[in-house]
């Protein structure tokens, strides 16, 4: 039996240099759940006091921007937190208790707000 060659060429090599470096790259929001269904769940729940997006305000002042909690605390107790149901934040935060689905996908749209690169 001979040996057979397979022939490679340049555009199929520079793809799959692609896709390997993507590979290589943090996960980012895809470590986590779905970003479109976190920013909707939070839209829906956090807004009346937080801000929520890139450049808003908190509508109360004690309330931090979502935009900022991940760079007060590691995002994996952020997930501690949400499951454990947080009791301790600004006076008027309600308690809750979230599902992993639901607090994956917090975390998702949160972590997006960072953007690139940080």
């Amino acid at each position: 039996m001979k040996n057979k060659t397979v022939k490679c060429f340049p555009g199929i090599l520079a793809a799959a240099g692609f896709l390997l470096a993507l590979a290589d790259l943090p996960a980012n929001s895809q470590a986590y759940g779905d970003v479109v269904k976190g920013k909707e769940f939070i839209e829906r729940n956090c807004a009346r006091c937080h801000a929520v997006g890139l450049n808003d305000d908190s509508h109360m002042p004690e309330a931090p921007a979502l935009r900022t909690l991940q760079n007060r605390y590691p995002i994996d107790s952020l997930s501690e937190a949400f499951a454990e149901g947080i009791v301790t934040g600004h006076p008027e935060m309600p308690q809750f208790e979230l599902d992993t689905q639901t607090i994956s996908n917090m975390l998702a749209y949160i972590e997006s707000l960072a953007g690139p690169g940080e």
